[in-house]
């Protein structure tokens, strides 16, 4: 897949999270864990060379996850968890993107898209796992089913 192909799905990716989040969407387990370990995936797949200074942007990366996480809403609806991003959450995101470019331009180089997006969502996670957490409210049901599960739904409906 082209480099620019890539930063595409990425940006699309992004978007996408972004806007079911400010509208608000119940919080499951897999919706909070996916996002980071997708692309902590590709983005330790995508790294050729790993520098030790590429540790300087993904540690900021990864406390700006934290505070995005925490100026993340949780509430109860429907006896489970929802999120909603906040104006802080927006305002959060797009400075933690200007400190990683800046970052990058002075210690001469960037870990992968995938990786710092990921690391930085990764922060994200823990903060608001920790907040879901001490909730004592429990995480809304995934209403995904994987394949597995659908195959065993017809093989009990014969």
């Amino acid at each position: 897949m082209g480099e620019a192909m890539t930063y595409v799905l990425i940006a699309a990716g992004v978007l996408y999270v972004l806007i079911r989040r400010f509208l608000g969407e119940p919080l499951t387990a897999r919706d909070l864990l996916a996002p980071p370990a997708f692309l902590l995936f590709f983005g330790i797949r995508a790294t050729t060379d790993f520098h030790a200074i590429y540790l300087v942007p993904l540690a900021a990366g990864f406390a700006f996850g934290v505070l995005r996480g925490m100026t993340t809403k949780l509430y109860e609806r429907d006896g489970h968890l929802w999120q909603r991003y906040t104006p802080w959450t927006l305002l959060v995101w797009v400075t933690s993107l200007g400190v990683s470019a800046g970052l990058g331009f002075l210690v001469g180089g960037h870990a992968p898209t995938q990786l710092s997006i990921g690391v930085s969502m990764l922060g994200e996670l823990c903060a608001i796992g920790a907040k879901a957490l001490s909730t004592g409210v429990p995480f809304a049901p995934d209403k995904t089913k994987s394949p597995l599960t659908r195959f065993d739904d017809r093989r009990g409906a014969s």
